[in-house]
């Protein structure tokens, strides 16, 4: 089978896509989510972390049963009009589950009840969906992990990991005792205890073979399991009625070529890394001679991709790093958090009408690839954005929906809860990505963090962006073709001081110089030496003027600076704007200021811009461009989710703009809504996220918007791009 990269295939459906949207082919588009912070059980603190992790289905597709283990409980959603789910309860466990299957009315649940590593233990509890009374448990000897049901619901089959303590000897293999799987026949859902046959792992894996930490399992047709053992990088074929290994084989180690490997702020693929163990995580049967396995790695390894084998272990397919690298040009590439690329780690398989689709769960890049079984060389057919941290998937055929479920809550931090979202194949065009990054030389230009845009003078749809601090070593200036669908990044330029890419830079704002280079802003950071600062770079990228901002603007300047630039005026008449995010230590409370700067005198002035009143978090400036006479500026708060409650785009008449000197006393301006950004925010039926950062008016009077999605690093790293029409119009 061929090996080459899937990146250019990619590129080339989004380009078809683009150029004959008419062709309505079935694609997956989000109609809801589901915050798990929504299905707490009653006397729970709402700040508490959720978590969302295995997720299945009941039959007729109406209800969702999904594992919470921070909660200790399974939590149940109805679906019954999928684009408006609602909290069905919870059921609570003295225990820790793991995972969860459903069997005609009941759901099994895989319930951890260890009391310390070296003492593992658990059980199969059984819920009746109808009731959510618990019944029968079966005691399973070990701490479960994954759990899976025949397709006729008479058997069931549970890894047993016996998970290693990765504080004790660095996590090294072994550490007893060993895991093992546990089979048992089912009766009308119900588990029988006494039919429980064990089998025995060990002596089969290579890599602590006296120590085999199953991880996932899965049925095919013929009764048949097939068993990932992660940290060992092995897989076991077991015949599941008579409980005998059939067959087993490592798992193998793939040769990675352009990859990034290094968490330096800069996402460059040309690192290599050689013999790196699979080590699968999820398996899936894609017919009952051919299995697929996601290689997230935990122990050794993990080699970034999935990979296809028939059951006696031959490779049929190896994706190598052709995911994350369609993964990269639309954005969601984690740099910050790659030793092991976007970890692929969850796996769903399904026949949607005439196609069979399997679908990879990427954690680190919260993506989830759609891929079309050809029985050969896989097609990549879409890229769904997910919540952060997808655990698990369903698919429901039935209703041409398909649903993952999203694990990472970061309510401690402020952030997005865990969710569950939903996705609808039918005819149409894919919503998402809204921007994506072309080839050069075979190899995606990444990008992500996009947080100010400004557009050429003279050509319609053509804009610029730049990336903020989070790519600190590669400072970057990206072109976008905005005539495209998706958007396109079609070039990008490094910022360079001395022949190096520039350090210590925060870069949120852009605007042209008029003469083909650009003014840049860098918001301020003491805590990383950042300043605040405006830079003119030519049209190389080269840093040909720094400017500091003077004493008087210093004194009272805090960690929230400049958020955008914009200029007024050519020449020696031109004028630099720019944004303050947040109120200064001289600023009157809810007042922030707009700076300017004239070049061709050097002089510094200011007015005050009246801000929003806060709710819950802060609320700040994040852009501001000038077109015709008006300055636009994007407010909004730091919320997420139903939280947001601003997030606008605001206007401030030219005429108002005569700044005062610094020391005086500032004039304030006046200000006027424009646009409410939030039901744009909601239009892909995520929830509303947090940082509207770009705004800029195009050659023909066009409005553009970007977000900025944090290079995945605290965020579903879901970047949205969309036009908002004629600005003459509002």
């Amino acid at each position: 089978m061929t090996n080459r990269s899937l990146s250019a295939v990619f590129t080339a459906v989004l380009l078809a896509s683009a150029a004959f949207p008419a062709a309505a082919e079935p694609v997956f588009n989000r109609i809801a989510s589901f915050a798990v912070a929504d299905n707490m059980p009653d006397g729970v603190d709402p700040k508490a972390p959720t978590s969302s992790e295995i997720i299945t289905a009941t039959a007729d597709g109406n209800t969702l049963v999904y594992s919470d283990s921070p909660m200790r409980a399974v939590g149940f959603i109805d679906i019954t009009d999928a684009k408006a789910p609602k909290a069905a309860g919870t059921v609570v466990f003295e225990g820790e589950p793991t995972s969860v299957a459903v069997v005609g009315g009941k759901a099994l649940v895989a319930v951890n009840t260890r009391e310390s590593f070296v003492k593992p233990s658990g059980l199969l509890a059984t819920v009746d969906i109808a009731t959510r009374k618990t019944g029968a448990t079966c005691d399973l000897g070990g701490q479960p992990d994954s759990i899976a049901i025949n397709r006729d619901g008479t058997l069931a089959a549970i890894a047993i990991e016996n998970e290693r303590d990765e504080d004790l000897n660095d996590g090294a293999l072994p550490q007893l005792p060993a895991g093992d799987l546990v089979i048992l026949s089912l009766k009308d859902g119900v588990p029988d205890c006494a039919t429980v046959k064990r089998v025995a792992l060990t002596g089969l894996a290579e890599i602590g073979g006296d120590d085999p930490e199953p991880e996932f399992v899965s049925f095919n047709g013929q009764d048949e399991i097939a068993l990932t053992l992660q940290e060992n990088n092995h897989i076991v074929i077991i015949d599941a009625k008579s409980g005998t290994v059939k067959g087993h084989f490592s798992a193998g180690a793939v040769d990675l070529k352009n990859i990034d490997t290094k968490k330096d702020g800069a996402i460059s693929f040309t690192g290599k890394k050689d013999g790196q163990k699979r080590e699968p995580d999820a398996v899936n049967w894609l017919d009952d001679n051919r299995l697929v396995v996601a290689n997230e790695g935990d122990y050794e390894g993990g080699s970034r991709g999935f990979t296809i084998f028939d059951k006696t272990g031959k490779v049929l397919y190896e994706s190598g790093p052709s995911f994350e690298h369609a993964i990269a040009a639309i954005g969601h590439y984690p740099d910050k958090r790659n030793s092991k690329g976007v970890e692929p780690e969850g796996l769903e398989a399904a026949t949607f009408g005439d196609d069979n689709l399997f679908f990879v769960l990427a954690e680190r890049a919260s993506i989830v690839g759609v891929y079309k079984d050809t029985g050969a060389e896989p097609e990549l057919l879409q890229l769904l954005p997910s919540g952060i941290g997808p655990e698990g998937a369903v698919a429901i055929p039935a209703r041409n929906l398909f649903v993952t479920a999203n694990e990472t809550d970061l309510v401690e931090d402020g952030g997005a809860r865990s969710h569950v979202m939903i996705y609808e194949r039918a005819e149409g065009v894919a919503a998402y990505p809204q921007i994506r990054s072309a080839d050069k030389d075979g190899l995606p230009v990444g990008f992500g963090a996009l947080s100010g845009l400004a557009a050429d003078k003279d050509e319609p749809g053509k804009l610029f962006a730049v990336s903020d601090s989070v790519y600190s070593s590669d400072p970057a200036i990206f072109t976008i073709d905005a005539t495209q669908s998706p958007a396109l990044i079609t070039d990008k330029l490094t910022i360079t001081r001395d022949g190096a890419p520039a350090q210590k830079l925060d870069i949120e704002g852009i605007a042209s110089d008029g003469e083909g280079g650009f003014w840049l802003a860098s918001e301020g950071n003491a805590d990383k030496l950042f300043a605040n600062a405006l830079l003119r770079v030519n049209k190389k990228g080269e840093i040909k003027k720094e400017i500091a901002i003077p004493a008087e603007l210093r004194a009272g300047e805090t960690r929230f600076g400049f958020e955008g630039i914009t200029s007024v005026g050519e020449g020696d008449d031109m004028v630099l704007w720019m944004a303050v995010q947040r109120e200064w230590k001289d600023d009157d409370k809810g007042f922030v200021k707009l700076v300017s700067y004239k070049p061709s005198t050097e002089e510094w002035g200011a007015v005050r811009y009246p801000l929003e009143q806060a709710g819950k978090g802060w609320v700040g400036l994040s852009e501001i461009t000038v077109n015709g006479d008006y300055a636009y500026v994007i407010e909004r708060d730091n919320l997420i989710g139903k939280e947001a409650k601003l997030k606008k785009l605001y206007r401030v008449a030219l005429s108002d703009l005569k700044p005062a000197k610094l020391g005086e006393a500032l004039p304030v301006i006046k200000k006027e809504e424009v646009r409410d950004f939030i039901p744009d925010l909601k239009a892909l039926n995520g929830y509303v996220v947090d940082k509207v950062e770009g705004f800029t008016i195009d050659a023909a009077g066009n409005g553009y918007v970007v977000t900025d999605n944090d290079g995945v690093d605290g965020s579903s790293g879901e970047t949205l791009f969309f036009g908002i029409g004629p600005m003459n119009a509002m």
